[in-house]
């Protein structure tokens, strides 16, 4: 088959899939850090007409879940960081006449020198909401 007649495959952009998984890290927090108060919290069938129960467990699963979140900031981006197979560790660097030079360690190098979430050029700021 001619190259031209292949259908070409959809691609999900590199960012997408990260949001995507800091986004499942985010709810796996909240999963774990409501799971703790549900055992923690009596069970319904032991008194099923106290709603002053039910307010307070659901109260302590919203925060601990939100205390969860803040530990997503200090999570590592780059497994391989700092190892001789970093594929971030390569910087392309240009100079034209007498201009300041521009180079590609200003996106990446927070990366390969393992940073975390908090310390990303353009989502770091955002971090600072959570919580931790």
């Amino acid at each position: 088959m001619p190259s031209h007649a292949r259908l070409k495959s959809s691609r999900i952009p590199r960012t997408l899939l990260r949001a995507g998984l800091v986004i499942s890290a985010a709810g796996a927090a909240i999963a774990a850090g409501g799971a703790a108060t549900a055992s923690a919290a009596p069970a319904a069938a032991e008194r099923p007409s106290d709603t002053g129960a039910t307010a307070s467990a659901l109260s302590g699963a919203l925060l601990n879940s939100a205390a969860g979140l803040g530990t997503i900031k200090n999570l590592p981006v780059n497994p391989l960081a700092n190892t001789p197979v970093d594929p971030l560790a390569n910087a392309v660097s240009t100079q034209i006449a007498d201009f300041k030079p521009v180079s590609t360690t200003l996106l990446t190098g927070a990366l390969s020198n393992g940073g975390a979430v908090k310390d990303l050029p353009l989502v770091g700021p955002l971090t600072k909401v959570l919580p931790g």
